[in-house]
């Protein structure tokens, strides 16, 4: 790839902070954002309007391919997600969407057809990408990478507030489980394996704020 528009790439587990973060330098330096992991819930809305069953790969790769999605930052809260101008987020931030989105995206056909929509995402005067293969598959030719962890009992507690804000319920034992089983799952899958690019900053965020984080990101970015 030789595109002259920069991206800024953060990676990592869940919880790790890259969304909060990424939304806020977005924000900051005035670029566009993606939450690439809404991507994928955004198609699953698609496909369910669209009435289309999920095993119809040929449909469900059209409809990837024709998906106009946009992600608003919203700091603190997550990114709104827009498809064709529409606020869907109520609609696809559910473990309904979440199911299906999965689903979807274990099917190589679709991966492949959402790799070329986030890579559109790519606009002037620039973008903020966080997920997990941001850096090694989407853009490895970002301008600036970085990689975000923290232990999973951080990640656990910080999910943990979240749902206690939003007045959801939840065990802290089972979301630490939850979080060290997806970080396995992450890392071992075939198809773009959780891990961080060569050339990528490593930041450890568990004794961090989220503004101590992103003022290290920017210093980076700026200088």
């Amino acid at each position: 790839m030789n595109n002259p528009v920069p991206v800024l790439t953060l990676d990592g587990p869940s919880g790790s902070g890259k969304g909060a973060v990424g939304q806020l330098c977005a924000q900051k330096l005035g670029w566009h954002y993606l939450d690439s992991g809404a991507i994928y819930r955004a198609l699953a809305y698609v496909v369910r309007q669209a009435g289309l069953d999920a095993g119809d790969v040929e449909a469900v790769v059209q409809r990837a391919e024709d998906l106009k999605m946009e992600c608003l930052p919203n700091p603190p809260e997550s990114a709104v997600i827009m498809v064709n101008g529409e606020n869907v987020d109520d609609r696809v931030r559910n473990e309904e969407m979440g199911r299906l989105a999965s689903r979807l995206a274990s099917i190589p056909a679709v991966r492949a057809a959402l790799l070329r929509v986030q890579r559109r995402a790519r606009q002037a005067p620039g973008l903020v990408a966080d997920g997990r293969d941001m850096g090694t598959v989407v853009f490895p030719d970002a301008h600036r990478k970085f990689f975000l962890t923290a232990g999973a009992g951080v990640r656990a507690e910080r999910r943990y507030k979240q749902l206690k804000v939003k007045g959801f319920d939840g065990s802290l034992a089972a979301l630490f489980e939850a979080i060290q089983e997806r970080d396995t799952r992450d890392a071992q899958r075939a198809v773009s394996p959780l891990k961080p690019a060569e050339d990528a900053t490593m930041l450890d965020t568990s004794d961090m704020s989220i503004d101590e984080v992103v003022s290290r990101v920017l210093d980076r970015v700026i200088h």
